[in-house]
Parts: C-alpha cells; sequence; structure tokens
C-alpha cells in the first residue's frame, strides 16, 4: 500500500543540518512532500535551516550535545556511526535518507522499506580522504588518528548499506561510485534547481564569482591562485574551516563576501561575469543556479559538472586542476558570446518542480511489494 505524503510513519534521515547547501535542498523537497514526517539528524544548528526544514520535527542524537559541534562538527567522524545507529525508528515504516556520509546506515525495522536519496558514498574516507587528511591539509595528529580510524569507516560504509533497500544517485558519477564502493545499482535522479529563484541576467559588473563552502575538495585554493595571477575580481561566497588559509593566500582583487541567504545569491549570479566551478563535484547545484540566471560556468571537466554543463554553449571546460589550465579556459570564454537565454533554457531542464514529482513517483513505485 502506497504511504500518504501526510504519514506520520515516515522517518527522513539527513546527516546534519548546518547550512542550506546543494544537500538541504533536496532534503528541504522531502519535508514538502513529507511535511508530517520525524525528521532525524545527527546534529541541528537552530536558524541555519529554511523555514520549511525548520518547521518539522526534528530529533538529534548525542553529537548535538558535545561542545564545538556547531562549527567543528566533522571532528566527530569517528563517533558518526554509533550516532545514526542510535536513533530509533522503530516506529517507521518508510525511511528516506538523504546521505553523503552515514545517513544511509540508519537501522530500519523489520518490514520497513529505506531508501537513500545518496549524493554520494562517505567522501572523507575514500575519493576525497587526501583533499581532507593529506599533508597538508590536516595536521599531524589529525593525520595519525585517521589513518587508524579510516579502515574501520569504510568497513562500516560498505557493510551499513545492506540497510537500503533501493539506492537514488543524484548524477551518473554517483550511480558509479555506488556501483564501484557498495556493488549496489541506483537509479539516477539529477538533483533540482530552484529555476524560479533567479532570473536571466544581461547584467556584468566585471566580477567572477565562486559559491561554494569553504572546505578542501571545493578547489577554491586553485581559483584563487589563477585570480592572482589573472588580477581580475574574483568574489567568493561562502563560509567554511579553510576561510582563514584562503584569505591569507589572496590578493586585494580577491573579494570574500561571506554566507548568503537565498534571498541574496540571486544578485550576486545576476552581476557577474561567470562562476567558477574548480573542484570535482558529485553533481553541483550552484552552476544549475548560475545558469538559471543566464550565467557561463568555467568548471573542471570531472564528475557532476559533465551532466550540467554544456561546453562551448553554456560554460567552459578546463581539464587539469592547475591554475594554468583554469586560466586558459577563463580567456577562453571571455572570446565566447554566450546567449544568456540558451543557458536559462537549459537549467530549466533540472527544474525543482519536474524534480519533485519525479521524485515522488520514484518512492511510490519503490514501495510496490518487494
Amino acid at each position: 500500500m502506497i504511504l500518504q505524503p501526510t504519514s506520520s510513519r515516515v522517518a527522513l534521515v539527513h546527516d546534519w543540518l548546518t547550512g542550506m547547501r546543494g544537500g538541504e535542498k533536496v532534503l528541504e523537497v522531502l519535508c514538502e512532500l513529507f511535511p508530517n514526517a520525524t525528521l532525524f539528524t545527527l546534529l541541528h544548528n537552530r536558524g541555519a535551516m529554511s523555514p520549511t526544514v525548520e518547521r518539522m520535527k526534528i530529533q538529534t542524537s548525542f553529537i548535538d550535545r558535545l561542545p564545538f559541534k556547531a562549527q567543528h562538527y566533522r571532528n566527530y567522524l569517528p563517533l558518526m556511526p554509533i550516532a545514526i545507529e542510535s536513533m530509533d525508528l522503530s516506529g517507521f515504516d518508510l525511511i528516506l535518507s538523504t546521505s553523503h556520509a552515514v545517513a544511509k546506515g540508519a537501522i530500519p525495522r523489520n518490514g520497513a522499506t529505506h531508501i537513500c536519496y545518496c549524493f554520494t558514498p562517505m567522501r572523507y574516507v575514500w575519493d576525497q580522504y587526501d583533499e581532507y587528511f593529506g599533508k597538508g591539509k590536516a595536521g599531524l595528529a589529525t593525520r595519525l588518528a585517521m589513518k587508524l580510524v579510516a579502515p574501520y569507516l569504510r568497513t562500516w560504509d560498505v557493510n551499513s548499506c545492506s540497510r537500503v533497500h533501493h539506492f537514488i544517485a543524484d548524477s551518473h558519477h554517483v550511480a558509479e561510485r555506488i556501483r564501484r564502493y557498495y556493488a549496489r545499482s541506483a537509479d539516477v535522479l539529477h538533483a533540482p534547481v530552484n529555476v524560479q529563484q533567479f532570473r536571466v541576467s544581461n547584467a556584468n559588473d566585471g566580477y567572477y564569482l565562486i559559491v561554494s563552502a569553504l572546505v578542501p575538495y571545493k578547489k577554491v585554493d586553485l581559483a584563487i591562485q589563477t585570480f592572482n595571477q589573472l588580477g581580475e575580481k574574483l568574489v567568493i561566497v561562502g563560509t567554511g574551516p579553510e576561510e582563514a588559509k584562503l584569505r591569507s593566500l589572496s590578493n586585494q582583487n580577491i573579494e570574500f563576501a561571506g554566507w548568503a541567504s537565498d534571498g541574496q545569491l540571486p544578485t550576486y549570479y545576476a552581476q557577474c561575469r561567470a562562476l567558477i566551478f574548480p573542484g570535482e563535484e558529485d553533481f553541483g547545484i550552484v552552476p544549475l543556479e548560475a545558469m538559471a540566471s543566464g550565467k557561463p560556468v568555467i568548471a573542471f571537466a570531472k564528475g557532476g559538472a559533465l551532466e550540467t554543463v554544456v561546453d562551448g554553449e553554456t560554460g567552459i571546460f578546463f581539464s587539469e586542476q592547475t591554475p594554468e589550465a583554469l586560466l586558459a579556459a577563463i580567456r577562453k570564454s571571455q572570446s565566447v558570446s554566450f546567449s544568456p537565454e540558451v543557458i536559462r533554457m537549459h537549467a530549466e531542464k533540472f527544474d525543482r518542480k519536474a524534480f519533485k514529482e519525479k521524485l515522488k513517483k520514484s518512492i511510490e513505485g519503490k514501495l510496490l511489494p518487494r
């Protein structure tokens, strides 16, 4: 029997609630589909989420009561498997997890259905391990600790995937990771962009834009090195643990704008020359937000960007994560006449409204008797 969207026997599970990034915008859609569900999460920084998420019935783990959890919650990574397993989901028929770390390890009761919308297998211990814990990325004590802890986390990550009955990946790139690490198949449903939040803009205030959490794998340092050479203005919207380090690397042509609300972001996109997207992403909603504003994207040619950016039409790719390659792509983009209307039309294929309907149908299809 198909559960109704208002069912109180639905549990949503999300890694943590610390801000509205791409994964949280997928969670927000699930909150709209299941407004009476209980939302389980490791920790919740109150007021950091959209009103739709904040109004949910939210239950947190013991990590939410530990010191320094607001900013340094990643330090508790070794405790996260225990924390997610401690959540009592015995009263729920349907578990919907949105996971890039441990949420997919939530334990359903016998007879319940667990569907995971997976942003990536735990990036901290697989593809992105060196970006977080390699030499020069973390202190000696952290590197030594993770050398001991990482094998346990990898084993747990693989073993706990058996608790998921159905995987949905946010890109073909992530579906391949799920196959590689978990030996499981996954449907692909690209994450959404709220196209209506943005307007096509022909404005150009001359600056290039980055919208990103300031964490190692985003490669914001690569963009800073490039723009230190280029000398043109780069505006960086976002916060994170790398901020002080990145500021120390930056010349005066690079501006750190801090965190921006959903109401402020459209203006940054509308007035920029192009978006710089230097990291390898699982999918990446930010490029779609820029394209919904009619702005081209200069992106590293790997990962989710290959599924959203059209080279020469909605942006320019560069194939190596070096200042020279990024600089060449920026200069190439300056010689291309992009059509804001064409770029916007491409972004509309990923619109939030269509995603919401597809996600609802996907969940309902998976609730048929197994």
